[in-house]
Order: structure tokens, then sequence, then C-alpha cells
């Protein structure tokens, strides 16, 4: 059975490359582009993985991703977060939502699939 991964983007480019490259690695892949459809995609599909954007139109990622982490069933769920930002204040923020790994955009594709599958083993 084939590994769910929940690609959260409000971006359309970057979300259709980045769910192209998974699916034709194999992934089930299930998107969003709010903070809001994200929860209800992961509550209801629960996801092996979530690749998590920083900034979204109604909330961001690491509110999203401390909502996950509040949920017994979710709370163990990968999370990587994807963002623009950078230094130490993001650094902070990531080690406080307890997200599993970062990467900065725009970022190496190849880099990306490489922590997806690490985190999916």
């Amino acid at each position: 059975m084939a590994k769910r991964i929940l690609v959260v983007d409000d971006e359309p480019d970057i979300l259709k490359v980045v769910v192209f490259r998974l699916k034709k690695l194999g992934y089930e892949i299930i998107s969003a582009a709010t903070g809001r459809e994200a929860l209800e995609l992961v509550k209801a599909g629960k996801p092996d993985l979530i690749l998590l954007d920083y900034r979204l139109p109604d909330m961001d990622g690491l509110e999203i991703s401390k909502k996950i982490r509040a949920d017994k069933e979710l709370k163990d769920t990968p999370i990587i977060l994807l963002s623009a930002s950078s230094g130490e204040d993001i650094s902070l923020a990531i080690k406080a939502a307890n997200v599993n790994d970062y990467v900065k955009k725009p970022f190496d594709l190849e880099e990306l699939l490489d922590k997806v599958k690490r985190h999916l083993l």
C-alpha cells in the first residue's frame, strides 16, 4: 500500500510540481491550499507524512502543526515545514511547534524528496 502524503501550499506552481514528483515516486497524494482545509484532510485521511507551508492565507504552518501534535491519533505524524523564512526566529518557532524537519524555499526538489523518503522509513 502506498504511503499517503498531505502537501499543503497556497502557491499553485509549487503544489503542482511537488505533487507531480511525489506521485511519480508512487506516493498517494492529498493536497490543500489553506490551513483549514489541511486540518480537515489530516483528520479524514490520516496521512503518513505532511509537507506544510509556513505561510498560508488563513493560519500559519506552526499553528497547524501544534493542532496536529495536540491530537493523540495524529501526534506522531512526521511534518516537514516549507518556508521562505530563515534565521533564529524560524528555528525557535519550529522547535516550539515540534516539526520533524524544515526545508527553506526556494528548495532543491531532490533534497525535499530525500527528506520525505527519510521520514517515511
